[in-house]
């Protein structure tokens, strides 16, 4: 369920949508206007991950109908909804959903399953950009600081959609049984006078999942990961560097005499380089940290032995607008200049279907 009961009577109310649509609502149901529609649902970005689908359908289930004297009067079932899916492919202009009924029952609703598609969307279509770039590497979805918690739950399906599937919340997962990862967060390091091998045993003692010891905290990854290795030998499943990227690190900077800023190729080569040479082949090297679609592709077009990206505020950064139009009333063809009624087609025969 995507909605609790708090959140139902609130969509019923119009709570959530914009006002315009609520005076339109209050006119039908004065009017008697019951005239049947056909609201027609598209984007214009092309090769976009369609996301969002599962929970409209919930949405118009729940939120389909009107008040009469203080009663919701349930009217679902008399719409027809003809959609795409979640996890298919889409073009620009192309009809994704088609809502068929009475506009009187769902003409609250327009603000809110256009933005549920539009945010939905964009993250699929960032993580299937993220995850393309990557080359089958693992990519861990660190969305959870960027944006209000509140949509969590929602985001962290949208990226699952588009191909991730770790991430770093419990909420994240929720829709779809996910894997939750993570490390140790700076300040547990702080609190133990910066000592990161010592946080590192404690994290080892309490915490019954994968070692991974985040190594950046002295600016000094090399020797840290060393010292780390060394004390947990093969408990230690992985590191991550996560270097500001206004700071050169200190050990790069010894070993090359060059100022590489931030997480860089060069200095993700050495340190597997310097693990490899003590012995310390298992240990996986984790990065993050400003990392998008093009930081990725640069790094495995240099070759970088990366094992696993983390990938934050990217994935939630850009547009990707739905708009939905009446485009018949009845059977007669009838919308705004410049749209008309189109046919919902897939792209691919095969496609990802992800609804449930």
């Amino acid at each position: 369920m995507y909605f609790n009961t708090e959140d139902i009577n609130k969509i019923r109310k119009g709570y959530y949508s914009a006002l315009y649509f609520n005076r339109a609502k209050t006119i039908l149901l004065k009017e008697k206007n019951f005239k049947i529609v056909t609201m027609q649902i598209f984007q214009k970005n092309n090769k976009s991950v369609l996301c969002g689908v599962d929970e409209v359908l919930e949405l118009l289930k729940v939120g389909t109908g009107y008040w009469e004297k203080n009663r919701w009067i349930d009217k679902f079932k008399e719409l027809k909804v003809e959609h795409l899916y979640d996890g298919d492919i889409i073009s620009s202009w192309q009809s994704v959903m088609h809502i068929i009924g009475p506009y009187m029952f769902f003409a609250h609703l327009e603000s809110l399953y256009l933005g549920i598609l539009a945010r939905r969307t964009l993250i699929a279509s960032n993580s299937k950009k993220i995850v393309d770039a990557a080359k089958g590497k693992q990519v861990i979805f660190f969305g959870d600081r960027f944006d209000d918690f509140k949509n969590q739950e929602g985001d962290g399906y949208a990226a699952h959609v588009g191909g991730i599937n770790t991430v770093c919340t419990e909420a994240q997962a929720r829709h779809w049984k996910g894997s939750v990862a993570g490390t140790i967060p700076h300040g547990l390091i702080a609190i133990n006078n910066g000592d990161t091998v010592e946080s590192t045993l404690q994290f080892a003692k309490h915490i019954k999942d994968r070692i991974i010891a985040l190594v950046d905290f002295d600016n000094d990854c090399i020797n840290t990961s060393l010292k780390v290795a060394k004390v947990l030998r093969q408990q230690l499943w992985g590191v991550r560097i996560d270097t500001a990227e206004n700071l050169v690190d200190k050990s790069l900077e010894r070993k090359t005499g060059k100022k590489y800023f931030g997480v860089n190729p060069t200095l993700v080569k050495l340190l597997r380089k310097t693990l490899d040479k003590n012995k310390f082949n298992n240990v996986k090297i984790i990065v993050s940290g400003g990392f998008n679609e093009d930081k990725i592709r640069y790094f495995e077009f240099n070759k970088t032995p990366v094992d696993i990206y983390g990938v934050g505020s990217a994935l939630l950064k850009g547009i990707n607008d739905f708009t939905a139009d009446i485009v018949k009333v009845g059977d007669k063809n009838l919308a705004k200049y410049g749209r008309k009624y189109k046919k919902l087609w897939r792209n691919y025969s095969k496609r990802r279907r992800w609804s449930k």
